[in-house]
């Protein structure tokens, strides 16, 4: 037997026989389990968490209380990630705590020291990271913005705070910077106010201005001036634009302006780890601005002294998740509640913008007559006149202007050919006057689908005896030109010159400045290096004829920000437009007068009750479903339901829009409408009453939009 079998044969040491006694009796004693935690002691101080937790029902829009363990005391402060159990019933109650219920996500929002509810309460389930991400002006905005869209504030938080990454989190952010020098005006002096903008965000003040910006390639460095001096001041800046390639040049304007470290881009490209590293840097302080498409508006930038929103007219500004806020109205939120400056710029004007000048809320930022005449190229117009009497356009469906103005942009750079996207459907109009056909009782568009009576969009009531109130004819046109073929012409006519395509597959950032025919639809315009020497806006009836309020806004925005790329009218640019020139948006870009225009419009939409000078909601969902949905809502009494009327059945397998009804199903919409001063009332009762339905039996088919975009 070897002396390692004889030592292992030797009774065991007392010592270890005393600690095996005393695991054993520890092992007997109730050990508290993480994520229930039971028998474990609470916290000394402030016992109570608040938490909201990720569940974005409207009935569960509301805080909860939770015990925090003594163990997670220090972790469990206000603004962390927390997991909680959440949906145990009043049975499920031991030693004096909830237990049960499902482990879902949540944000801890306050400690308190004792709870308003009077039962037990569960337990924190757990810290899942020690930083935090929702402080209180951000939980204050988000709570804003979901009253404002009669939303839950979960949804809020989810499209506010990021995804976390655990590697982006263990990563330290840089030390701040020391604020820079206020910047020179640069290309800010072609406008009346634009030095005195500059230097009231230098000085700490809080200008609101609807900036209706020159056309050109300046306006990515003139943001980044404002940016320059509202940082010079000591507070942060945060600029808000449509797409990815518009973030990529005012990002680079940024670098150039203030050189690198002192900004974020907050941009899907980036990828969720670095957008998320990027995201912790600002909340942390180490970069004091901001730039990033829709989702950046809730960037929680420290000591906000500006908000900048870049063409609001976008229909990408427009979040497409519940409660589905728009950039703009989240901005105009972030300036009233942090009593920081406003820029709203554009190269057009929404009638939304016009309603802040008119109001006061905001003044107007332009330039003057001379220089737009300077900046903007030469606009000539093609109408149906012409096109009846022209040989070229009858052959080829492409007027001879048309011909002649590629032909000579040709000679010295790239000539852009903007064609509207497939699938526009036009609306109905006066054949004689082009004046829109609108139902009589709530100026609604009329329309005919696939042949049918005549009816209304909106209320659903017809017009079998329609005739224009401006020139008394009867009969209706809604003609559009082929795109497809227009831009296949074009190629033929051009053999020896490269054509290139920009549009919803593949989208170009720029081109060269060599002469080449650059197609692309509304939107995605390519930057031509020097700008282009000419363009062609097609098919002007496909763009004015779309069954929308905003449809002669948005072509005149697709209009103008195409020829904004366009050189100015003194160094040969031309613009030609195939649209009948006495319509008022054709006239409008004739004349830049972009603003005019959405004056105008915000008049005629004030008689007729229109947005925005009204507030509306959409009420879609099954016919049966939305009657009793707005028979049990307490609407203010000031409402006015228009409708329901159907809404076309989406083919099974055929292409879906955000907010469409499932494939094969009949859905029915209704809008409701109330004047200024009730929208807030009106949010607060389709809330209520969808919050009601789903506390009674569960899922709701009916879908809620406020201020939806897209009325018809």
């Amino acid at each position: 037997m070897s002396s390692e079998n004889e030592r292992s044969e030797e009774p065991a040491e007392p010592e270890q026989l005393a600690l095996i006694r005393e695991t054993v009796r520890k092992a007997k004693v109730p050990r508290a389990k993480p994520r229930t935690w039971r028998g474990a002691a609470l916290a000394k101080e402030l016992p109570v968490a608040r938490v909201v937790v990720d569940k974005g029902s409207l009935h569960l829009d509301q805080f909860f209380d939770y015990a925090v363990p003594e163990e997670l005391d220090e972790t469990a402060r206000p603004g962390v990630r927390v997991r909680v159990r959440f949906g145990a019933g009043a049975h499920q109650v031991k030693n004096g705590r909830r237990e049960g219920g499902r482990l879902i996500d949540g944000f801890l929002v306050e400690r308190r020291a004792t709870s308003d509810y009077s039962g037990p309460l569960a337990a924190l389930a757990d810290v899942v990271s020690p930083e935090p991400v929702l402080g209180p002006e951000l939980l204050g905005l988000a709570r804003a913005v979901a009253d404002r869209y009669a939303g839950s504030l979960a949804d809020v938080l989810t499209l506010a705070v990021p995804p976390r990454s655990a590697r982006a989190e263990g990563r330290p952010s840089p030390e701040p910077l020391p604020p820079p020098a206020a910047p020179e005006p640069g290309s800010w002096t072609r406008y009346e106010r634009g030095p005195a903008f500059l230097d009231s965000l230098a000085s700490g003040g809080a200008p609101r201005a609807v900036w209706n910006a020159l056309p050109g390639p300046y306006w990515a460095e003139e943001i980044a001036r404002a940016v320059a001096a509202t940082l010079a001041s000591g507070r942060g800046a945060l600029v808000v634009v449509p797409d990815g390639r518009a973030a990529g040049r005012v990002d680079a304007a940024l670098t150039t302006v203030l050189g690198e470290g002192r900004h974020a881009l907050l941009t899907a490209e980036a990828g969720p780890e670095k957008r998320y590293e990027q995201w912790l840097a600002v909340r942390r302080g180490a970069v004091r601005a901001v730039v990033g498409t829709r989702a950046a508006m809730f960037a929680p930038v420290r000591d906000l002294g500006l908000v900048v929103i870049w063409d609001d007219g976008d229909g990408s500004h427009s979040e497409l998740h519940a409660p589905q806020p728009h950039a703009r109205e989240v901005l105009l939120l972030r300036a009233a509640h942090d009593r920081c400056a406003f820029l709203l710029g554009s190269t057009g004007c929404t009638v939304e913008a016009a309603q802040l000048v008119e109001s006061g809320w905001a003044k107007a930022l332009n330039a003057g007559r001379e220089q737009v005449r300077r900046a903007a190229p030469l606009i000539r117009t093609v109408g149906d006149g012409e096109l009846a009497r022209d040989e070229a356009a009858r052959a080829a469906r492409l007027p001879s202007l048309a011909w002649q103005t590629v032909r000579e942009g040709l000679k010295t750079g790239p000539v852009l050919v903007q064609v509207p996207r497939r699938g526009y459907v036009p609306r109905l109009a006066c054949e004689r006057c082009r004046t829109p056909a609108r139902c009589r009782h709530c100026a609604g568009p009329l329309e005919a689908p696939e042949q049918r009576e005549l009816h209304c969009g909106w209320c659903g009531r017809g017009a079998p005896d329609w005739h224009c109130p401006a020139c008394g004819s009867t009969r209706l046109r809604a003609q559009v030109v082929g795109a497809r073929r227009t831009a296949e012409e074009l190629g033929r006519a051009f053999p020896a010159v490269p054509v290139r395509t920009s549009g919803r597959d593949h989208v170009l950032d720029s081109v060269p400045g060599r002469p080449a025919l650059v197609v692309s639809t509304p939107g995605a315009e390519p930057v031509a290096e020097g700008g282009y020497a000419a363009a062609l806006l097609l098919d002007g009836w496909a763009m004015l004829g779309r069954p929308d309020l905003r449809a002669g806004e948005e072509a005149l925005r697709r209009w103008i920000d195409a020829a904004s790329l366009v050189r100015g009218q003194a160094e040969g640019g031309t613009v030609v437009v195939v649209a009948e020139p006495t319509l008022r948006p054709v006239q409008a870009l004739v004349r830049w007068d972009p603003v005019g225009h959405a004056q105008r419009e915000l008049a005629e939409r004030a008689e007729l009750g229109f947005p925005p000078v009204s507030r509306m909601a959409a009420v879609t969902g099954p016919p049966e479903a939305v009657e009793s949905f707005l028979a049990g809502a307490g609407l203010p009494p000031d409402a006015e339901v228009l409708g329901p009327v159907p809404l076309p059945v989406v083919r099974p397998g055929g292409p879906r829009r955000p907010g469409d009804p499932p494939p094969g199903e009949q859905w029915d919409r209704a809008l409701v409408r109330v004047p200024p001063g009730s929208g807030a009332a009106l949010a607060a009762a389709l809330k209520q009453a969808r919050a009601g339905r789903l506390a009674r039996g569960g899922g709701d088919p009916v879908r809620i939009r406020v201020d939806p975009p897209d009325i018809g």
